[in-house]
């Protein structure tokens, strides 16, 4: 099947990796906080409807994945520590599954966009694997970019602004906490 493809638009300076590990708001919120991170955005990639909503999505019908497009200046942080960082705050051993979050949508997923990234994330990867970090194998599909769509708007910025919301301090927080315990010297000032 071919998939839809979107082009990528990376400003000077920066590089970009999709990145996609449960729900889109658990991730945003680690990421933004990360130290030579310039943005981050919420949305669906590696699936075959075009600009697909949100529900869609979430009723596992698009073969799309809740991602976050993070832009980074690879000389403040490299693409290493950001996928120490990605696999360090998720569950990469569980597949399409999140917590109490399930279903493909919620797959741990890497979209690189270019040959180096890939060898980077394979390398990692087998290094986990082999360093037994985790009770079993890191199932993370590591798959070329070929589409992404942005999320509405109202999904942007969602654990800044909702907080003290049950899902926010039952899901994201602990995850947010996870990097201040062992990522703290990768966070902004």
């Amino acid at each position: 099947m071919n998939l839809p493809t979107t082009s990528l638009s990376i400003p000077d300076g920066l590089e970009l990796i999709t990145l996609g590990a449960g729900c889109f708001w658990c991730i945003e919120a680690v990421f933004q906080r990360l130290n030579g991170v310039e943005k981050v955005i919420s949305g669906y990639a590696g699936g075959f409807v075009v600009e697909p909503s949100y529900r869609e999505v979430c009723d596992a019908t698009t073969g799309h994945a809740e991602v976050i497009e993070v832009y980074f200046h690879p000389k403040v942080i490299s693409l290493e520590q950001i996928l120490e960082v990605f696999w360090g705050t998720h569950d990469p051993t569980t597949l399409n599954k999140q917590g109490a979050d399930a279903g493909p949508q919620y797959r741990s997923a890497i979209f690189f966009n270019a040959e180096s990234q890939k060898v980077i994330a394979d390398n990692l990867k087998s290094k986990l694997n082999e360093s037994k970090i985790f009770d079993r194998p890191i199932v993370t599909e590591i798959t070329p970019f070929t589409n992404f769509y942005p999320a509405d708007s109202d999904h942007y910025d969602y654990y800044n602004s909702n907080s003290g919301q049950p899902y926010c301090q039952f899901v994201i927080k602990p995850k947010v906490d996870k990097l201040d315990e062992f990522f703290s010297e990768l966070l902004k000032a």
